[in-house]
C-alpha cells in the first residue's frame, strides 16, 4: 500500500497555488476609485469567510488551545 504524507502546511500550499497564480494574472492596474476598491476587498473577505464557515472540522481535528493571563 502506497502512503503519501502531507503536512498542513503543504496541503494548503497545494490548495492556494493555483489560486493565487490565478489571482496575479487577473490583477492588471486599475484607476477604480478607492472607495469601490475598498468594497470590493470587502466582498472578497466575506466571500472567503463564508467559505470557511462552510467547511466542518471534526473536533479531533482543531488543536487544544488554552489562554493563560
Amino acid at each position: 500500500m502506497l502512503t503519501v504524507k502531507f503536512t498542513r502546511r503543504k496541503l494548503a500550499a497545494t490548495l492556494a497555488a493555483p489560486a493565487a497564480a490565478a489571482l496575479a494574472q487577473s490583477q492588471a492596474p486599475s484607476s477604480a476609485v478607492p472607495g469601490d476598491e475598498l468594497k470590493a476587498a470587502r466582498e472578497r473577505l466575506g466571500a472567503a469567510a463564508d467559505a470557511l464557515a462552510r467547511q466542518e472540522v471534526p473536533i479531533a481535528t482543531e488543536p487544544a488551545f488554552q489562554f493563560k493571563a
